[in-house]
């Protein structure tokens, strides 16, 4: 260890399993010993971390089919994270100083395996960039719904980490209109002021499935969607003949006090599913492991031409991490939610 790297380093545990969404009160944020690597390990000092609304799930214990374990009272909190390198075991491929990603975010320093770090290149021009969750977004796009020039694109939840990226791509792959919903009227000005969107639902404005059809009257072509529900159900009247749908999150069965965050049950009308040919398919990136290089490398280029932008909102300090994840669940935030150390 050298002088420079402190005894201890703080993280948020989960004290307690709430009834219900988590609020501040069921987190703990705690001292802990900083032990030197081992063998095959490195100590990384994490700059940046990811608040992400599958902690939801994993805390409310129905995580079956997510490749993520569940959290139990009195365990530290994880996550996408990036940092640099601040000691590690004599065999391990990583040196003091290098740049990394890793899934033991919600701490400021990480004792974490070599083999489950990556390593950051100059492919995206700011560090944080690495926590965008564009990649779900560019995937569902190209690899499910394969977006078409002229297209009319629909994403729901256009406020979110992927909503506010996703907009932004269909648009850079050929869509001639782009809509999005949200719940904040305030959020609905900057998707259009600030991310170029065509036009944007304002949930709790209305009949959700009349604003759907009074912003595309000709109907859609391609739904990104987050947040299932009502929301699922509307896109589906106005889909268009073989309307693809590409269904990235269900935060309306996550987010809700109602449920544990492991189901999002919606009616579907399988008759119009039938007679306009509509396809409709879960994303998952462990399905499509060459999208993530792929994307990263595009995301880097859009960035420095300034054709897209990372929406993000970003939560100084460690000790206000878990207001940060209470503010994501109440919907409090634009894009994606980082914590800075």
């Amino acid at each position: 260890m050298t002088a420079t790297v402190p005894r201890t380093s703080r993280e948020v545990r989960l004290a307690a399993i709430p009834e219900g969404l988590p609020t501040q009160e069921h987190f703990a944020v705690v001292e802990t010993p900083l032990p030197a690597p081992g063998t095959g390990q490195v100590l990384v000092r994490n700059r940046y971390f990811l608040v992400f609304p599958g902690l939801r799930t994993l805390i409310g214990g129905e995580g079956d089919g997510v490749p993520l374990p569940p959290l139990r009272s009195g365990d530290t909190l994880f996550g996408p994270a990036v940092g640099e390198v601040v000691a590690a075991s004599a065999d391990s491929p990583l040196r003091t100083g290098d740049a990394v990603a890793h899934m033991l975010g919600w701490r400021e320093f990480a004792l974490v395996s070599a083999a489950e770090c990556t390593p950051l290149d100059a492919a995206l021009p700011d560090p944080v960039a690495h926590l965008a969750q564009g990649s779900a977004a560019y995937g569902a796009l190209t690899r499910l719904a394969d977006v078409r020039v002229g297209d009319v694109v629909f994403v729901t939840g256009a406020a979110g980490a992927v909503g506010s990226l996703a907009g932004q791509i269909a648009r850079l792959l050929g869509a001639r209109r782009v809509i999005g919903s949200t719940g904040s009227p305030v959020k609905a000005e900057r998707l259009v002021s600030e991310l170029g969107y065509d036009a944007v639902v304002l949930r709790g404005a209305g009949p959700f499935a009349a604003q759907v059809a009074e912003a595309a009257p000709e109907g859609i072509d391609v739904l990104v969607d987050t947040v299932a529900g009502e929301q699922l159900t509307a896109a589906l009247a106005a889909a268009r003949q073989g309307a693809r749908f590409a269904l990235v999150g269900a935060l309306s069965g996550q987010l809700s006090a109602q449920r544990a965050g492991g189901s999002a049950p919606v009616e579907i009308d399988a008759y119009r599913l039938v007679v306009k040919g509509v396809s409709l398919r879960g994303y998952s990136g462990a399905d499509h492991p060459d999208v993530e290089k792929e994307w990263t490398s595009r995301f880097g280029d859009w960035l420095r031409s300034g054709e897209i932008s990372f929406p993000h909102t970003r939560i100084a300090g460690i000790d206000r991490a878990p207001q940060a994840l209470q503010g994501l669940i109440e919907g409090r935030h634009f894009g994606a939610v980082v914590v800075e150390l």
